[in-house]
């Protein structure tokens, strides 16, 4: 099987969009596919919390599937966002000074994508 794990650095939202999109795609295709926000694209998960956002959907079914493994522990804190990303119920990832390991998923056999 393929495993893909698709980091999101990016605080656009199309560009969010495109990994949810992907996610979801390669879920349908049977890959195992996991996510990670990283960087800006912390701020974005508050936003896609709300109702009225136009990639809620896609967000929702993303989530519903389990498809997050989490978001940036120091990133979600340095972009004032960390109280927010924990309500969400976003797992917090840390393990290399605060941030998520792309090696540890790397040993792992995942194949890493960045956007």
């Amino acid at each position: 099987m393929n495993k893909v794990v698709l980091i999101a650095f990016n605080g656009e939202p199309v560009c969010f969009a495109h990994v949810l999109l992907n996610a979801l795609d390669m879920k349908d295709k049977g890959f195992e596919v996991r996510i990670i926000v990283e960087g800006t694209a912390t701020k974005l998960v508050p936003e896609l919390e709300k109702e009225d956002n136009p990639f809620r959907a896609l967000y929702r079914q993303a989530r519903e599937l389990g498809l997050f493994e989490g978001a940036c522990r120091a990133c979600s804190a340095q972009m004032k966002v960390l109280e927010q990303v924990e309500k969400a119920g976003l797992d917090l990832l840390g393990d290399m000074k605060g941030h998520p390991s792309i090696g540890r998923y790397m040993l792992q056999g995942y194949t890493a994508i960045t956007f």
